[in-house]
């Protein structure tokens, strides 16, 4: 895969699980990045000194990925500090499980909100500078959930599936400015959700997974790597599934 030297990426929810990842397979390609996180500032602020220490600039925004002025303000400061913006990665979002009805509205409008709201604030954001450029990557974190569906997962499917629709109406829109746009659409995937689950819950979730084994962050985050490479500069509007054959 070519080398990501000299390009500058965001990654909104870049503070742990995937988005931890995407960071550091970014930073170890050779770019250098910014990434959002919500709560937890010293240990973002941690994070990105770490990531910084070999010698990439990595800097930490805390940002509400729901919020467009948020959004708008994150990007001029990424533009600012780092001097230019070439990928966007999109993956900041959360979960608020439930049967249909006994969902809230106000889950329903939370998970909308910081899973698909938060794609259409941030890829207006940084469409600007990517257009005067002429250049630029914009990578979606979907699920394989927005292709399937899942019981109690409504809200969630519905972002994910959103985002999807998006991904491939914008990848039209910007095509013609050299700005690729897709999306990876992970299967389930070693984070801390799964992690709390039993073994007999584990054991019917790998049963559904031809590999019978869930993926790694890190799997997912190789996948991002290369679409924000020049080996993908002529793949646009696509969703690539890293779920070890669930959705074949």
């Amino acid at each position: 895969m070519n080398s990501l030297q000299g390009k500058t990426a965001l990654v909104t929810g870049g503070s742990r699980g995937i988005g931890r990842a995407i960071v550091v397979a970014l930073v170890r390609a050779g770019a250098d990045v910014a990434f959002t996180f919500k709560s937890s500032t010293i240990a973002a602020k941690e994070f990105a000194e770490e990531m910084a220490s070999g010698g990439q600039r990595c800097i930490a925004l805390a940002s509400d990925a729901s919020v467009a002025t948020s959004a708008g303000e994150t990007v001029e400061s990424v533009t600012k500090e780092l001097g230019r913006l070439d990928i966007l990665v999109n993956n900041a979002g959360v979960t608020r499980d439930g049967l249909l009805m006994r969902m809230s509205e106000a889950d329903w409008d939370v998970v909308i909100a910081n899973n698909l709201k938060s794609v259409y604030n941030y890829t207006k954001a940084a469409t600007r500078p990517m257009m005067s450029q002429r250049a630029g990557k914009i990578i979606n974190i979907s699920s394989i959930v927005g292709l399937t569906g899942n019981a109690g997962q409504a809200n969630y499917a519905a972002s994910k599936a959103g985002m999807i629709g998006f991904t491939k109406s914008i990848a039209k829109e910007l095509g013609s400015r050299n700005i690729q746009v897709n999306a990876v659409a992970p299967g389930f995937v070693d984070t801390d959700m799964t992690g709390k689950l039993s073994e007999e819950q584990k054991k019917a979730l790998t049963d559904l997974i031809p590999l019978r084994r869930t993926a790694r962050p890190e799997e997912i985050a190789s996948v991002v790597c290369f679409l924000a490479s020049s080996d993908a500069d002529y793949i646009t509007g696509q969703v690539l599934c890293v779920d070890g054959g669930m959705t074949m």
